[in-house]
């Protein structure tokens, strides 16, 4: 991949980077306050009284914001190895990655930068991700790695879909510690790339994954957000 090509990439996958402005910021700065929700929540003891009054507030928001237009997320290319910006003012479909995306409140987020033909990446996993007692749930582990090793894949100049992913767990991985994650391609064969990524607490092994990727074929992303319109004008009816 080219210089040139890889900056393209950049602002969908390094989204620290690429302040988000307008509409987009007020988005990232209400998922944001939604994570805290979430966070307090998993572990608050509050009496019940409390958590009535908000369960009530919360669902008077959600049937408020079901009375305005829905947005589709999927405008061009959405998908995020093969996606490019929807506007000069950040946001767009990677801003609703559950796992990067900075206005998904779903999203630890994990943040990502490019170095070296390398995907170098930082997260706090949050009580709402833990599994065994102060480990994160291994499928959350398994979901990281599929995004990070996701992005270092691009780096072939013909990114596309998980084929296999293979995640090996060495140590158990903390909650609400600094983790570290670091990819990279392998090797590339025809359509199939193939990519190695590490975790770390500090200077401990949490865990190791190498994955499979499938370059599309020309068209059949269209015919993916094709089939998706469809089944959404299908519930609609």
């Amino acid at each position: 991949m080219s210089d040139d090509e890889r900056e393209r990439y950049r602002p969908r996958w390094e989204a620290k980077d690429f302040r988000g402005t307008g509409i987009w910021q007020v988005r990232r700065r209400l998922a944001a306050a939604m994570r805290t929700v979430i966070e307090r929540l998993t572990i608050s003891d509050a009496p019940i009284e409390e958590l009535t009054e908000a369960a009530r507030r919360l669902e008077e928001y959600g049937e408020h914001l079901e009375n305005h237009p829905r947005r589709d997320r999927y405008e061009g290319f959405g998908e995020t190895a093969v996606a490019s910006p929807e506007q000069q003012d950040g946001g767009g479909h990677f801003d609703y990655s559950p796992w990067i995306g900075l206005s998904n409140p779903l999203a630890p987020p994990i943040s990502m930068e490019s170095r070296d033909e390398r995907v170098h990446a930082s997260v706090t996993f949050g009580s709402a991700y833990e599994g065994a007692p102060g480990c994160v749930h291994g499928g959350c582990v398994a979901a990281a790695f599929d995004e990070i090793l996701g992005y270092a894949q691009t780096f072939s100049g013909q990114p596309g879909m998980t084929g296999t992913l293979t995640t090996v767990y060495r140590s158990p991985t903390p909650i609400h510690k600094p983790l570290r994650f670091e990819a990279w391609i392998e090797k590339t064969e025809g359509r199939k790339v193939t990519c190695r990524g590490t975790l770390h607490a500090g200077d401990r092994l949490c865990a190791e994954a190498s994955a499979i990727f499938i370059s599309l074929r020309a068209g059949r992303y269209e015919e993916l957000v094709r089939q998706r319109a469809e089944q959404t004008e299908t519930r609609k009816t």
